[in-house]
């Protein structure tokens, strides 16, 4: 994996999320197919797990191609509601209402 995960292709991918507007999600796998490399979406949540050390990026926005939330972050369902956005049950967002139109 390292061979894949230079510092160029992690800006990229934070790039993205970035431009996630508040209120909207996003999946990985649709993150993985804006920046051409559609069959990479596990490749985007593991570079997600490391932005703290990229800087501030709004990574609670992102979610997986089912709406549900990442296990074990217990305040990304808080960041997502405070920001308006709807949810299916106590672990998955209502994806058709809230994703991202990119």
């Amino acid at each position: 994996m390292n061979r894949i995960l230079d510092e160029n292709l992690i800006y990229e991918i934070l790039s993205v999320v970035e431009e996630i507007p508040q209120g909207k999600v996003a999946t990985y796998g649709q993150i993985a197919r804006l920046i051409g490399r559609e069959k990479n979406a596990r490749l985007v949540g593991k570079v997600l797990s490391m932005s703290e050390y990229y800087g501030r990026y709004p990574c609670h926005r992102v979610v997986n191609h089912a709406g549900r939330l990442v296990p074990g972050w217990t305040e990304q369902r808080q960041l997502l509601t405070s920001e308006g956005v709807p949810m299916k049950d106590e672990y998955h967002v209502a994806l058709k209402l809230c994703q991202w139109d990119s």
